[in-house]
């Protein structure tokens, strides 16, 4: 059942790609590669601070396909949360600990080297962490994409309005 539902969202997630990968033709003008050190990395305001993104294709907030890098400082947790689309996550660079629950519980997870991936079903409730590495990782996912914290007293975005 388990390899069930990791296949099922896996096809859900790729099953835009063929339209994303249409779009990203017509769009681009030529051929555009990425490194860590050449990308335009922002603050993300829906993560816990000090996390960064930087979009590679597509547009998150819209309909479709989209592909992102998030860069994680050192010892970074992002509390349990769930996402309303699969997601595949692989890490680029560093370590990412992966686990699923209500509760942030690193001895219940799962800890990723660099090149390892993980497949999220819809509505799975999860917690990621890094370990003593800055680490990157790059995001497969469909928007519109949003996350939803298992504790609303998690959500920066909340945070940052009350602090208005």
């Amino acid at each position: 059942m388990k390899n069930i539902l990791i296949l099922a969202a896996a096809v859900s997630c790729f099953s835009n790609i063929a339209y994303a990968d249409k779009i990203e033709r017509m769009s681009a003008s030529s051929m555009r590669s990425f490194t860590p050190e050449n990308i335009e990395w922002k603050d993300e305001p829906i993560l816990p601070k000090g996390a960064q993104s930087a979009i590679v294709v597509g547009d998150p907030t819209k309909k479709g396909v989209f592909i992102a890098w998030l860069k994680f400082p050192a010892n970074y947790p992002i509390p349990p949360h769930t996402h309303p689309f699969a997601e595949v996550v692989t890490v680029l660079s560093g370590q990412l600990g992966n686990g699923m629950g209500t509760k942030l519980d690193k001895s219940k997870g799962e800890l990723l080297n660099a090149g390892s991936s993980f497949v999220l079903p819809t509505g799975h409730t999860h917690y990621v962490w890094t370990t003593d590495k800055e680490t990157i990782v790059e995001l497969i996912a469909t928007g519109p994409w949003d996350i939803h914290y298992t504790n609303p007293s998690d959500d920066p975005r909340k945070k940052a309005t009350t602090n208005k």
